[in-house]
C-alpha cells in the first residue's frame, strides 16, 4: 500500500519595499497582527528568528558615508524577492516569512532590511533567515550607490558575510 505525505500549504510570504524610513520592531509587530488576523497557522510556530540590517557609517573605501541609494525595477524586484523567500521557506520548512527592504536613499544608521521567519524549531528559523539574507545580498535586483562628499559611486560587489 502506497502512502502519501500530507500536502503542506505554502507559508504566508510578505515582501515590502519601503521608500521611507521604518522602525523594524513596529513593522515586526504589524506582521504578527496581520498573521493573527488572517488566522495563519504560523502564529502557533514555536520559534522565530529575525535580522535587522542598518546602513554602515562608512563606504566600502572607508570614507564617511552620507547615504546609500538603492535602485530597483518595481514589480520585478518584488517578484524576485518573493521567489527567494518561497524557496528558502520551502527548504527550511518555515511557517511564515517577512522581508521588508528599503529602496531609495538610506542614511547611515537607518534600517535597510528586516527579515523575519517563523518555524517549528529554532534551527530551521535561524537557517532560513541566514540563507535568505545571503540570497538577498547576491540575487536580489538592487543597484547600490554610495554617496560621499556629494559624489555618488556605484557599488561593484557585495560586502562579505
Amino acid at each position: 500500500m502506497a502512502t502519501t505525505s500530507p500536502v503542506r500549504p505554502a507559508p504566508p510570504i510578505e515582501v515590502q519595499l519601503l521608500e521611507v524610513p521604518f522602525q523594524p520592531m513596529e513593522r515586526l509587530a504589524a506582521w504578527h497582527r496581520s498573521l493573527a488576523a488572517e488566522g495563519a497557522n504560523a502564529t502557533g510556530s514555536a520559534a522565530e528568528s529575525h535580522f535587522i540590517g542598518r546602513v554602515r557609517p562608512t563606504s566600502a573605501a572607508g570614507e564617511p558615508l552620507e547615504a546609500l541609494e538603492l535602485e530597483h525595477y518595481p514589480g520585478m524586484t518584488e517578484a524576485q524577492l518573493i521567489l527567494l523567500a518561497e524557496a528558502s521557506a520551502e527548504r527550511h520548512g518555515a511557517g511564515a516569512v517577512l522581508v521588508a527592504h528599503r529602496v531609495g536613499r538610506v542614511r547611515p544608521g537607518e534600517a535597510i532590511v528586516l527579515v523575519a521567519v517563523l518555524a517549528d524549531r529554532r534551527g530551521p528559523a535561524l537557517r532560513c533567515v541566514q540563507e535568505l539574507l545571503e540570497d538577498l545580498k547576491h540575487h536580489a535586483p538592487f543597484w547600490k550607490r554610495e554617496w560621499c562628499g556629494g559624489r555618488g559611486t556605484w557599488v561593484a560587489g557585495n560586502t562579505p558575510l
